[in-house]
Protein backbone atom coordinates (compact mmCIF):
# COMPACT_ATOMS: atom_id res chain seq x y z
CA UNK A 1 0.00 0.00 0.00
CA UNK A 2 2.87 2.26 0.59
CA UNK A 3 3.63 2.06 -3.05
CA UNK A 4 0.13 2.92 -4.20
CA UNK A 5 0.01 5.66 -1.55
CA UNK A 6 -0.07 9.18 -3.81
CA UNK A 7 -1.87 7.16 -6.64
CA UNK A 8 -4.56 5.09 -4.15
CA UNK A 9 -5.99 9.12 -3.21
CA UNK A 10 -6.69 9.88 -6.66
CA UNK A 11 -8.63 7.03 -7.82
CA UNK A 12 -12.14 7.27 -7.45
CA UNK A 13 -15.08 4.21 -6.92
CA UNK A 14 -15.42 2.86 -10.33
CA UNK A 15 -19.86 3.86 -11.32
CA UNK A 16 -21.27 2.12 -13.81
CA UNK A 17 -23.91 4.00 -15.32
CA UNK A 18 -27.47 3.88 -15.51
CA UNK A 19 -29.16 1.05 -18.53
CA UNK A 20 -29.98 2.27 -21.65
CA UNK A 21 -34.18 2.82 -21.93
CA UNK A 22 -36.21 0.56 -24.13
CA UNK A 23 -38.87 3.21 -23.93
CA UNK A 24 -39.59 5.49 -25.37
CA UNK A 25 -37.91 3.78 -28.54
CA UNK A 26 -35.81 6.03 -30.66
CA UNK A 27 -37.25 7.90 -33.29
CA UNK A 28 -36.11 5.72 -35.97
CA UNK A 29 -38.14 3.53 -34.43
CA UNK A 30 -41.35 5.43 -34.65
CA UNK A 31 -40.42 5.94 -38.22
CA UNK A 32 -39.61 2.16 -39.01
CA UNK A 33 -43.08 1.20 -37.21
CA UNK A 34 -45.07 3.89 -38.87
CA UNK A 35 -43.83 2.40 -42.17
CA UNK A 36 -44.26 -0.78 -41.54
CA UNK A 37 -48.42 -0.02 -40.58
CA UNK A 38 -48.32 1.90 -43.93
CA UNK A 39 -47.04 -1.42 -45.68
CA UNK A 40 -49.11 -3.62 -44.29
CA UNK A 41 -52.67 -1.50 -44.83
CA UNK A 42 -51.18 -1.29 -48.39
CA UNK A 43 -50.80 -4.91 -48.57
CA UNK A 44 -54.45 -5.16 -47.24
CA UNK A 45 -55.66 -2.44 -49.93
CA UNK A 46 -54.00 -4.31 -52.72
CA UNK A 47 -55.39 -7.93 -51.76
CA UNK A 48 -58.75 -6.31 -50.86
CA UNK A 49 -59.06 -5.31 -54.35
CA UNK A 50 -57.67 -7.98 -55.71
CA UNK A 51 -60.03 -10.76 -54.60
CA UNK A 52 -63.10 -8.17 -54.80
CA UNK A 53 -63.95 -9.87 -58.25
CA UNK A 54 -63.93 -13.07 -56.88
CA UNK A 55 -66.27 -12.13 -53.18
CA UNK A 56 -68.63 -10.28 -55.77
CA UNK A 57 -68.89 -13.34 -58.01
CA UNK A 58 -70.02 -16.01 -55.16
CA UNK A 59 -72.27 -13.83 -53.80
CA UNK A 60 -73.62 -13.89 -57.12
CA UNK A 61 -73.60 -17.88 -57.80
CA UNK A 62 -75.07 -18.10 -54.28
CA UNK A 63 -77.65 -15.95 -55.56
CA UNK A 64 -78.51 -17.88 -58.34
CA UNK A 65 -78.34 -21.39 -55.96
CA UNK A 66 -80.81 -19.49 -53.67
CA UNK A 67 -82.97 -18.64 -56.72
CA UNK A 68 -82.85 -22.53 -58.17
CA UNK A 69 -84.03 -23.51 -54.57
CA UNK A 70 -87.07 -22.03 -54.82
CA UNK A 71 -88.19 -22.60 -58.09
CA UNK A 72 -86.00 -25.58 -59.15
CA UNK A 73 -85.71 -23.70 -62.93
CA UNK A 74 -82.31 -25.38 -64.11
CA UNK A 75 -82.29 -23.65 -67.78
CA UNK A 76 -82.32 -20.50 -65.70
CA UNK A 77 -79.46 -21.48 -63.56
CA UNK A 78 -77.85 -22.88 -65.90
CA UNK A 79 -77.88 -19.58 -68.02
CA UNK A 80 -76.66 -17.35 -65.02
CA UNK A 81 -74.09 -19.52 -64.14
CA UNK A 82 -72.83 -19.60 -67.88
CA UNK A 83 -72.95 -15.78 -67.59
CA UNK A 84 -71.09 -15.49 -64.41
CA UNK A 85 -68.56 -17.76 -65.48
CA UNK A 86 -68.24 -15.10 -69.05
CA UNK A 87 -68.25 -11.65 -66.77
CA UNK A 88 -65.36 -13.21 -64.41
CA UNK A 89 -62.95 -14.13 -67.59
CA UNK A 90 -63.84 -11.15 -69.09
CA UNK A 91 -62.87 -9.33 -65.95
CA UNK A 92 -59.42 -11.18 -65.90
CA UNK A 93 -58.43 -11.96 -69.67
CA UNK A 94 -58.29 -9.48 -72.80
CA UNK A 95 -61.71 -9.22 -74.11
CA UNK A 96 -61.11 -9.70 -77.74
CA UNK A 97 -59.67 -13.60 -76.94
CA UNK A 98 -62.79 -14.11 -74.44
CA UNK A 99 -66.14 -12.31 -76.04
CA UNK A 100 -66.70 -14.37 -79.03
CA UNK A 101 -65.31 -17.99 -77.17
CA UNK A 102 -68.71 -20.47 -77.69
CA UNK A 103 -68.93 -24.27 -77.68
CA UNK A 104 -66.27 -25.98 -77.37
CA UNK A 105 -63.42 -23.59 -77.56
CA UNK A 106 -65.32 -21.91 -75.04
CA UNK A 107 -65.26 -25.42 -72.48
CA UNK A 108 -61.40 -25.46 -73.81
CA UNK A 109 -60.86 -22.25 -72.33
CA UNK A 110 -62.49 -22.84 -69.16
CA UNK A 111 -60.59 -25.90 -68.83
CA UNK A 112 -57.10 -24.64 -69.65
CA UNK A 113 -58.00 -21.90 -66.94
CA UNK A 114 -58.99 -24.79 -64.35
CA UNK A 115 -55.71 -26.88 -64.95
CA UNK A 116 -57.53 -29.92 -65.48
CA UNK A 117 -60.63 -30.97 -68.28
CA UNK A 118 -63.94 -31.29 -65.55
CA UNK A 119 -65.92 -28.75 -68.07
CA UNK A 120 -64.50 -30.79 -71.74
CA UNK A 121 -65.41 -34.08 -70.53
CA UNK A 122 -66.86 -34.09 -67.33
CA UNK A 123 -69.78 -32.48 -65.72
CA UNK A 124 -68.91 -28.89 -67.20
CA UNK A 125 -70.32 -30.27 -70.82
CA UNK A 126 -73.97 -28.83 -69.84
CA UNK A 127 -72.32 -25.53 -70.15
CA UNK A 128 -71.31 -26.23 -73.80
CA UNK A 129 -75.25 -26.34 -74.91
CA UNK A 130 -77.16 -26.45 -71.79
CA UNK A 131 -77.70 -22.72 -71.09
CA UNK A 132 -79.45 -22.63 -74.58
CA UNK A 133 -81.48 -25.73 -74.54
CA UNK A 134 -85.66 -24.70 -74.30
CA UNK A 135 -85.99 -26.75 -71.81
CA UNK A 136 -82.63 -28.08 -69.12
CA UNK A 137 -82.83 -31.16 -66.88
CA UNK A 138 -81.80 -30.34 -62.64
CA UNK A 139 -78.35 -29.68 -62.68
CA UNK A 140 -76.72 -31.56 -60.75
CA UNK A 141 -74.49 -30.95 -57.40
CA UNK A 142 -71.37 -31.27 -59.44
CA UNK A 143 -71.78 -28.58 -61.74
CA UNK A 144 -72.14 -26.39 -59.05
CA UNK A 145 -68.98 -27.35 -57.42
CA UNK A 146 -66.90 -27.03 -60.68
CA UNK A 147 -68.39 -23.43 -61.34
CA UNK A 148 -67.99 -22.09 -58.02
CA UNK A 149 -63.89 -24.34 -57.78
CA UNK A 150 -63.33 -22.25 -61.41
CA UNK A 151 -64.49 -18.83 -60.00
CA UNK A 152 -62.12 -19.15 -56.54
CA UNK A 153 -59.11 -20.31 -58.96
CA UNK A 154 -59.25 -17.86 -61.60
CA UNK A 155 -61.30 -14.91 -59.72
Amino acid sequence: MDQLGPIANRIREIHIPDGVATWPPAPGWWVLAGLAVLMCLLLFRLWWRRTALRREALREMDRLERAYQADSDGAALLAGLSILLKRVALAREPRDQIAGLTGESWLVFLDRRLGETAFSEGPGRVFKDGPYAPSCSIVGPEVLRLARRWIRRVA
